[in-house]
C-alpha cells in the first residue's frame, strides 16, 4: 500500500496542468455514467459519449501511471 502512495505521488509530481485535466475528465465521465438521471430515450447517446470519453482518457493515464508505479 506505500508504494501505491508512493506512485500515486510521483505520478502527481511529474504531471503538469494538462494531465490533471485529463484525469477530471476522465473522472467526471465516470460520474456521469454511475449517476445518469436521464430519460430512457436519452440514455444511449449520453452512455456513448461518458464511455468514450472515459476511456479515451482511462487508457493513456492508466499507461502513465503504470510508468510511474514501475519507476518507484
Amino acid at each position: 500500500m506505500i508504494k501505491l502512495f508512493a506512485a500515486a505521488n510521483h505520478y502527481i509530481e511529474t504531471s503538469d496542468w494538462k494531465i490533471i485535466a485529463v484525469l477530471k475528465f476522465c473522472l467526471i465521465s465516470l460520474g456521469i455514467l454511475l449517476g445518469m438521471q436521464v430519460k430512457e430515450e436519452a440514455r444511449k447517446p449520453v452512455r456513448i459519449g461518458a464511455a468514450s470519453v472515459f476511456f479515451l482518457t482511462y487508457i493513456p493515464l492508466m499507461a502513465k501511471f503504470y510508468r510511474s508505479f514501475k519507476e518507484v
